[in-house]
């Protein structure tokens, strides 16, 4: 059927099966949401309008996919399943909404996605974090995202510092986005029932984004969240944080002119022999004995987030925690 990348899918059709003669696959997650009721309120909570491209993945038979041709200027629909994408042609085929169907087929992760006003999703479950932040970091920037996820991934996206759910998933989608958890949809509402309940949420990416390097943001929250309630000082306690660090610490020095004691006098000698003095300014030394570790707990230190944990941190404390970080050449990617 549609392989690994098809679990946990949701595909928004009310076509009995037998009237396709396709059987749906539920090893891969294929599970049909079979209430038009659920469909159109997707729709509606989209707030389309006629101007508007669609992204759709997971379109399965279609029934949604028709309904959103009917209201906007193009839908370009991404399905990996052949057997869905032969379905969806046939049922445009020949009548007015055909050439405003575009569908790509293949696993939308590895996709360039195109340009989009909106995006409605019912995706394999198993995806969803990647796809959430393919979204999310795609430019140019869309409007709004309507997309179906597993009950507990939903409330993790909207979860707030300092509740259970809280974690890396919540502090980095809100980061850039705002995110609205809309409905609980039922297992019922599909068929066959999948095991687990589902959520639909809706995304609206901040725009203009916050001006952080988000791939230097991901890697200060990813330490941070590994053990999420421990201390932040015993968080940057690990060997592995405390080499990368380093690594990064030394290469920030290098590319802005800062040397150990010993490069210092080596460029001193050679210098001489060259009868060459004037070279450019030297910001900072390191000393042979530097040791991150120490550097890092005066910063965790003077920032006020030695003893907090990042269970209960908000984005703000990690704006300011980074910050601290990068003024003392630390830094995460």
């Amino acid at each position: 059927g549609g392989g690994e990348e098809a679990k946990g899918r949701v595909s928004a059709g009310v076509t009995p099966f037998s009237a396709l003669g396709i059987r749906f696959n539920t090893g891969a997650g294929q599970h049909i949401l079979k209430n038009p009721l659920v469909v159109n309120s997707i729709i509606e909570k989209a707030a389309l309008r006629r101007t508007d491209v669609v992204l759709e993945v997971g379109p399965g038979t279609g029934n949604m996919t028709v309904k959103m041709l009917e209201k906007v200027k193009k839908v370009i629909a991404c399905e990996i399943d052949p057997r869905l994408v032969g379905e969806l042609q046939k049922r445009v085929q020949g009548t007015c909404l055909a050439n405003k169907l575009e569908i790509k087929v293949g696993d939308v992760l590895k996709t360039d996605l195109p340009f989009f006003d909106a995006c409605v999703a019912n995706l394999p479950y198993q995806i969803s974090s990647p796809f959430v932040f393919k979204l999310l970091l795609h430019r140019p920037f869309f409007r709004c995202a309507i997309l179906m996820f597993q009950r507990e991934f939903a409330l993790r996206l909207v979860a707030k510092p300092g509740t259970k759910l809280y974690c890396r998933l919540s502090i980095n989608t809100q980061l850039l986005a705002r995110v609205d958890h809309l409905m609980k949809v039922g297992k019922n509402n599909f068929r066959p029932p999948p095991k687990v309940e589902s959520s639909v949420v809706r995304i609206e990416p901040k725009n203009p984004p916050p001006p952080i390097n988000f791939q230097e943001w991901d890697g200060l929250v990813r330490i941070a969240f590994v053990r999420k309630n421990k201390t932040l000082s015993a968080a940057f306690k690990s060997s592995a944080v405390e080499q990368l660090l380093d690594h990064n610490y030394r290469i920030h020095c290098s590319l802005h002119n800062t040397m150990t004691v010993k490069e210092l006098k080596a460029e001193y000698v050679i210098n001489m022999l060259a009868v060459h003095v004037s070279r450019t300014s030297i910001n900072v030394e390191i000393p042979e004995n530097f040791k991150i570790a120490e550097k890092i707990q005066t910063v965790l230190k003077n920032t006020g987030y030695s003893e907090k944990r990042a269970r209960s941190m908000d984005i703000d404390d990690f704006i300011r925690l980074l910050h601290g970080f990068n003024s003392e050449g630390i830094h995460f990617s």
